[in-house]
């Protein structure tokens, strides 16, 4: 589930904008931090947890604005190298603003009382948060779902996946919806890091495996597909937990050749489009 808040918006983005955003993980990073540090102000409570998902999400909503808005809508029309170069930037950039605002220690949030302990059930015990976690991944895949469905702004969405000069030629405000997009994949993004921060170490290297994990779920369900992003983080997660449990040493091995046989057989993914 957190691997598919992290490639729904990648792919959304990419769906919309043709921009592979390198940046994600880090965005992904930075809503981990935000979240702990608005998590210090009542350790362990649920009112302060709930603001630290509120938190990380609103504020890489507005950081994404900014990135689209003050960086990326200037070079849409340039070579794809200039995108690449660019976002790839940006890791370096908030790479080096996370460790001076926040230091080169790993931090760490508490998981609030309300979502401690284990839960049993047909016969098995599973930690409380975790449980938490696929829920609610299953809630924000229903809402994405609906959002793009069945409301205006989807269909926009969806338009512009298939065609975006005729959707600008119909009249609509592409620029508007570029920054839309962008904002609420990195808003996913640092959703995903706030969920993330009281099971993981919040350090300054956070985004480097993310990333690798995204890339390579978006790759599996298909480029701009957000079904295929829930598919693909679904079978990552289950081929990389079979891995550690049955091979070990070869549980990262598992997951590539899983993304190899499947872009033999549909070198486009699971749910992408042929273009």
């Amino acid at each position: 589930m957190l691997l598919f808040l992290i490639s729904a918006g990648l792919s959304l983005i990419f769906g919309v904008s043709r921009i592979l955003n390198f940046a994600h993980g880090v965005l992904f990073m930075l809503g981990a931090y935000l979240a702990v540090t608005i998590a210090l102000l009542g350790p362990g409570t649920m009112t302060a947890y709930l603001a630290a998902l509120i938190g990380g999400t609103a504020g890489l909503f507005v950081v994404g604005a900014l990135i689209e808005t003050g960086l990326l809508r200037r070079i849409y029309h340039a070579p794809h190298e200039f995108q690449l170069l660019l976002t790839f930037a940006l890791v370096f950039i908030f790479g080096d603003v996370v460790k001076l605002l926040w230091g080169r220690e790993d931090h760490s949030m508490a998981v609030p009382s309300l979502l401690t302990g284990a839960t049993r059930g047909l016969g098995l015990t599973f930690p409380t948060y975790r449980l938490f976690l696929i829920v609610f991944g299953l809630l924000v895949a229903a809402v994405l779902w609906y959002l793009l469905q069945r409301t205006r702004w989807g269909i926009f969405v969806r338009a512009a996946t298939m065609d975006r000069q005729m959707l600008s030629a119909l009249g609509v405000n592409t620029h508007r919806l570029f920054t839309g997009v962008f904002a609420v994949g990195a808003g996913l993004a640092g959703l995903g890091g706030a969920l993330a921060a009281p099971i993981v170490a919040v350090g300054p290297g956070l985004h480097v495996q993310v990333i690798i994990d995204a890339f390579v779920v978006v790759v599996i369900g298909g480029m701009g597909s957000v079904f295929g992003a829930l598919v693909g983080s679904l079978l990552v997660g289950i081929v990389n937990a079979f891995g550690l449990l049955a091979f070990p040493s070869l549980a990262v091995v598992l997951t590539f050749a899983l993304m190899a046989v499947i872009l033999i057989v549909r070198p486009w993914g699971l749910f992408g489009s042929q273009e």
